[in-house]
């Protein structure tokens, strides 16, 4: 008695197809599997021998040999448990081996025989989708499985089946209970962020924080402690507009795999991370024995937020650089090789020295300023390139505390980005219909999900622009053009800075409703590059 059901492995958010083989053979009794399975794998031998029981059905005795196909191919995870029970069940002729052929299966098995959630529902949804085949997950997971791109009207596509047990798949897939199709929901963006307008004083950091906000661009604050820079980080979120459709998939799919997609909802809110600066170069870029996503990662279409940027190791941060430049992290290791997205606005903030007041008279340590040359010497010179807007938060004097809040609110704020955003959209939009766009190529490391990794790459606003696009969007007038040439000549400008330069000042001529770059807009763009830590304290 054979059968074989299938299911998948994932490899980053690349899914691979997996067969499930059962044989039930006379012989000295033994539920044997093979097929490199984890330990989690492994003892899914004694939940499926739980959940059966639970059913009242017990295992033959037998030889029962499992063989998780292709063999070579490293199995991890607990949603092997229910393709297992299906294809025991099938090879016991509990259930015809027909009803099983046109699905994928994934989910945990309880001891009771209920089903639980397992990570990687929505990323495994759209494979099986685009093989055109089914889904059998738990029901916790249906709402994830849902926005896997399945055709609900097209009869010869078989649906999504969430089953909340064993025992009611069983029901249905024997045509004696009829399990309700799940539906794909947004969930509500319930958050409360805080207000722009309790922020007393800093004027020039609240512009540059929309200027940040408008053009997706990398922000670095420095100042001294107390002076507002986790307040300011913390209210960012506030004025991003909201995830587009796509977006909001693939940010979906990655916390899919951490098994950080709550009620199987679609979020439209972008993620904000901000991890302490004790993490690993493993949790902040991805990795481990499973090789997990990172915070870069989970921080996709969002905000990573590192505070006390130089008490992070040195290699974690170098490790940043490449991310930053091409919006995706591979992770090589001896069993494997994996790519994330990690498409993310990088917000950091820093005190200038280890005592945090080099720069106030009276209060700076007897090591000044040596203490701050060390200290800002932490961050790598490529690095700091790679950010395009450096601010310093100065400390809010008695004066500005004392005075009524500011009257305007987040709302204002995020009502001009969104209207900045809606204008770099269109303006891609009309570049991309005019073929000027170049094509992205279809990552071959993505595997059956290679057309979805397209869009790490894709330019949604002006912080992604590069090249012959950024040229196309951003060439400045003249003046503005002998200005950036001065200035590039006086500082020392890489190439890469005089591109962030021309970017940020795109973003500020949206902000104007500017159809050009003008002079104005690059002096300011060119006020927000920071200079290498030994020359500023020197000036």
């Amino acid at each position: 008695m054979q059968a074989r059901v299938r299911t998948v492995a994932f490899q980053g958010v690349d899914v691979l197809p997996v067969d499930v083989q059962v044989m039930i053979a006379p012989g000295t009794v033994a539920f044997a599997m093979v097929g490199l399975a984890d330990k989690a794998v492994g003892e899914s031998r004694e939940r499926v021998r739980a959940a059966l029981r639970a059913l009242g059905l017990a295992l033959p005795p037998q030889r029962i040999s499992v063989n998780l196909s292709p063999a070579d191919l490293a199995k991890e995870g607990s949603h092997y448990d229910l393709p297992i029970a299906l294809a025991l069940l099938a090879a016991m002729g509990v259930l015809t081996r027909e009803c099983l052929e046109d699905f994928v299966v994934l989910g945990e098995l309880a001891l009771d025989g209920t089903l639980s959630r397992v990570p990687g529902v929505l990323p495994a949804a759209i494979a099986a989708a685009s093989s055109g085949r089914g889904l059998i997950c738990p029901a916790v997971c249906g709402g994830e499985a849902a926005w896997g791109g399945f055709e609900s009207n097209d009869s010869d596509r078989p649906a999504v089946v969430a089953a909340p047990s064993l025992l009611a798949l069983i029901n249905h897939l024997r045509g004696q209970q009829t399990l309700p199709a799940p539906e794909a929901l947004i969930a509500e963006d319930r958050a409360v962020y805080p207000d722009l307008a309790e922020i007393k004083g800093q004027e020039s950091a609240k512009r540059v924080l929309e200027v940040a906000a408008a053009g997706g661009h990398n922000l670095l604050m420095i100042g001294p402690p107390g002076s507002g820079k986790s307040m300011l980080a913390a209210r960012l979120p506030g004025l991003l507009p909201p995830l587009e459709a796509d977006e909001a998939l693939e940010a979906s799919m990655v916390r899919s795999l951490a098994g950080d997609l709550t009620e199987g909802k679609l979020s439209r809110r972008r993620n904000f991370r901000d991890p302490h600066h004790s993490a690993t170069l493993q949790a902040l870029i991805g990795g481990g024995q499973r090789v997990r996503p990172g915070e870069v990662s989970l921080a996709h279409h969002g905000v990573l937020f590192l505070d006390e940027l130089p008490e992070f190791s040195r290699a974690t941060l170098e490790a940043l650089r490449q991310p930053l430049e091409s919006g995706r992290v591979t992770v090589a290791r001896a069993n494997a090789h994996v790519t994330y997205p990690a498409r993310f606005q990088l917000v950091a903030a820093m005190n200038p020295c280890r005592c945090g007041h080099l720069m106030e008279p009276g209060r700076s340590c007897g090591r000044a300023p040596r203490c701050g040359v060390d200290y800002q010497g932490k961050l790598s010179g490529p690095l700091l390139d790679r950010i395009d807007l450096c601010i310093d938060v100065p400390a809010v004097g008695a004066a500005d505390l004392a005075l009524p809040p500011p009257a305007e609110s987040s709302a204002d704020v995020a009502a001009r980005v969104a209207a900045a955003r809606a204008v770099q959209r269109e303006r891609l939009a009309e570049l991309d219909r005019k073929g000027k766009l170049l094509a992205v190529e279809a990552d071959p490391a993505a595997g059956l999900l290679s057309d979805r990794a397209r869009g790490w790459s894709k330019a949604r606003c002006n912080a992604d622009t590069d090249g012959a696009l950024l040229a196309a969007i951003a060439e400045p007038d003249a003046e503005g053009r002998a200005l950036l040439t001065r200035a590039a000549e006086r500082l020392g400008l890489s190439a890469r800075a005089w591109h962030r330069t021309l970017r940020v000042a795109r973003t500020l001529a949206d902000l104007d409703g500017a159809e050009s770059v003008r002079r104005l807009h690059i002096a300011e763009a060119l006020s927000y590059r920071r200079p290498q830590p030994r020359a500023a304290l020197a000036a």
